[in-house]
C-alpha cells in the first residue's frame, strides 16, 4: 500500500511516520517541514501522489484546495483522496468538483493527535468512507464510517468542537477572574468538582434549567460581568451566556 501524505506538520508527522512504522510505503510532502524517518520525502505534491492508492491531506482548511490542485495531476483516476483537515462541511464540500475523478472522503479527526497518532479517534464521509476505512484501518486506524455526504463528518467535529471549545474558553475566563480574586485554588477545585460528578442528568440540568431560570440568570451574569470589570477581565463568555438567556427569555 502507497500512501501520500501532504502537510507533515504535527500532525501529519506523527500519522505519516506511524504508517510507515506500519509497514505503508509512504511518500510525504511539506514545502516547510522535513519528512520523519521511514516517510520518503518528495519535492513537489504530485511527485508524492505518484502511484498512491490513498492520499492524506493534512493541511489547512484554508491549504487544502491548493494541496488537491497540486496532487492530483500525480494521481491516478479513481484514488481516494482523504481530506482531514478541520474545515466547514460547506469547505469539504466545495472540494467535491476539484477532485474529479478522485475519489474524496471527507475524514474528520475527533481527538487530539499527539498522544494518539494514527490511532486518533476518525470519522469519515462521502461515498468513499467505506474504501478509506478498509484501506488504513490495517494499519492501526481507527475509523467511524458514517452514512453520509461529504461534510457529514466536518459537521460532527465542529458541533462537538463548539462544546469543548465553548468549555475551555469558560474555563480560561473563570480561572483568570479568580486569579485576579485571589481564588484560584478554590475555583479550581470547584470546577474539578463538577466535571467529575458530571453524567447525563447534568447536561439535562444545564439545558432545561437555562430555560426555566433565564431571567433570574441574566441579572447574575450581568453582575458576573460587573465583576469581571472590576478584576480587568475581559467577560467574553460571560456576555456571551447573558445574550443566550436573554434569547431563551423572549
Amino acid at each position: 500500500m502507497r500512501i501520500a501524505v501532504l502537510g507533515l506538520g504535527e500532525a501529519g508527522g506523527l500519522i505519516s511516520a506511524d504508517l510507515a512504522a506500519a509497514g505503508a510505503d509512504v511518500r510525504g510532502y511539506d514545502p516547510r517541514v522535513a519528512a520523519p524517518p521511514g516517510v520518503t520525502d518528495l519535492p513537489s505534491a504530485a511527485e508524492a501522489c505518484a502511484g498512491a492508492d490513498l492520499v492524506l491531506s493534512l493541511n489547512s482548511a484554508a491549504d487544502a484546495p491548493f494541496a488537491l490542485a497540486e496532487g492530483r495531476p500525480g494521481c491516478e483516476p479513481g484514488t481516494i483522496w482523504a481530506d482531514l483537515n478541520t474545515a466547514s462541511p460547506g469547505e469539504k464540500e466545495a472540494l467535491v468538483g476539484p477532485a474529479g475523478d478522485l475519489r474524496l472522503v471527507d475524514v474528520a479527526m475527533m481527538a487530539p493527535v499527539p498522544g494518539h497518532g494514527l490511532r486518533v479517534p476518525m470519522t469519515a464521509s462521502g461515498p468513499a468512507a467505506a474504501a478509506f476505512a478498509e484501506a488504513i484501518t490495517p494499519f492501526g486506524a481507527r475509523v467511524t464510517v458514517l452514512d453520509g455526504p461529504v461534510g457529514a463528518a466536518a459537521t460532527r467535529k465542529l458541533l462537538r468542537s463548539v462544546f469543548y471549545k465553548g468549555l475551555a474558553a469558560a474555563v480560561l475566563e473563570a480561572t483568570a477572574a479568580a486569579d485576579a480574586a485571589g481564588l484560584s485554588d478554590w475555583l479550581r477545585g470547584n470546577i474539578t468538582e463538577e466535571l467529575v460528578k458530571a453524567d447525563a442528568a447534568t447536561l439535562e440540568r444545564l439545558l432545561s434549567g437555562s430555560k426555566t431560570h433565564a431571567v433570574r440568570r441574566i441579572h447574575e451574569m450581568e453582575a458576573a460581568e460587573r465583576l469581571l470589570g472590576d478584576l480587568g477581565v475581559p467577560p467574553r463568555v460571560t456576555r456571551a451566556s447573558r445574550d443566550w438567556l436573554r434569547d431563551l427569555s423572549a
